[in-house]
């Protein structure tokens, strides 16, 4: 299959790319700049210039596939209507291709659009006044495909994709801002629970979506139902040297703000998130089996603190 990517370059893309091309996938990716082709081209893709916002680019690259998969997303978290604006008018060039084609299309979302305080199932409604609502949009924008001859699926990813050379996600934050103040720092008691998935088995499930998925499933990408937030940060604390501190949602903010020059509030809300989900449809419809380390592990023997040391 030749398969068109967005978001290939980025920190989930490439382990995605390299499973593609392992299962003896073709594999062109959306390229905004000469860096990001040299890394797609680097990882045995072919690159195709353009960005998220030329849909006439992201219509090439759907029209010369036999499938597409959507992980492009804007960075702009300022403005999170800007972001579903984008994310749609994306899917819908995409999805406008495929139509009628029977074709493949995987788009990505987020668990944490699933409903607060209980496991969810992928076959429950997304919640509207959720941490992620900016991403229900997108979704909505795809499964309306599957109505229209589109084998659109999506693949809503933990809010922790971990493993090598995470430097951009919340753990990440979570690190720097322990470094920088010497306290890692815990919302209220830390018992509000964030999936998690490695980043190989994150890519082996988008494989599967597109090989296998049925039209219109949405499927978690959580190898981990659910890990306390006190549970990493005490890891976090440990690996560093430094304590885990309680903190109010107002204190954590202001913690994050300072110390990290994250968007403050916006990390300390989706750190207060309690968001567990179940990935029971994903494995036992499409046999997915992660088998990656788990969080705890990566940042127990990863290289988020210090170089990965021998488990011999």
């Amino acid at each position: 299959m030749h398969v068109f990517i967005t978001g290939g370059s980025g920190l989930t893309g490439p382990a995605v790319i390299s499973e593609l091309i392992a299962a003896g996938h073709a594999v062109t990716g959306l390229a905004r700049s000469d860096a990001a082709a040299a890394r797609l081209e680097a990882l045995g893709a072919s690159a195709l210039g353009g960005s998220l916002q030329d849909l006439d680019s992201l219509r090439a690259g759907a029209e010369g596939s036999d499938g597409v998969i959507h992980m492009a997303f804007s960075a702009d978290r300022a403005d999170p209507e800007s972001r579903a604006r984008h994310d749609v008018a994306a899917i819908d060039a995409l999805g406008g291709v495929l139509a009628g084609s029977d074709r493949p299309l995987v788009i990505t979302s987020g668990t944490l659009v699933m409903p607060s305080g209980r496991i969810s199932a992928e076959t429950d409604a997304p919640d509207p006044d959720s941490a992620a609502a900016h991403r229900i949009p997108g979704e909505r924008a795809a499964l309306a495909f599957a109505e229209r001859g589109v084998r659109v699926s999506v693949v809503r990813l933990a809010p922790t994709v971990h493993g090598p050379g995470d430097y951009a996600g919340f753990v990440p934050a979570l690190i720097e801002g322990a470094r920088k103040t010497g306290v890692s720092a815990c919302i209220g008691d830390g018992a509000n629970r964030w999936p998690a998935v490695h980043r190989l088995d994150a890519a082996s499930l988008y494989r599967l979506a597109l090989e296998n998925a049925p039209a219109g499933t949405a499927l978690h990408a959580a190898a981990e139902r659910g890990v306390t937030l006190k549970s990493i940060t005490d890891r976090i604390g440990h690996q560093l040297g430094v304590p885990s501190v309680p903190m109010t949602f107002e204190e954590a903010s202001e913690h994050f703000e300072g110390a990290s020059g994250h968007f403050g509030t916006y990390l300390a809300t989706m750190l207060a998130a309690d968001v567990p989900v179940s990935s029971d449809l994903a494995r036992a419809l499409l046999g997915w089996e992660p088998t990656h380390e788990t969080l705890l592990e990566d940042l127990r023997y990863g290289d988020y603190i210090t170089p990965a040391p021998s488990r011999a």
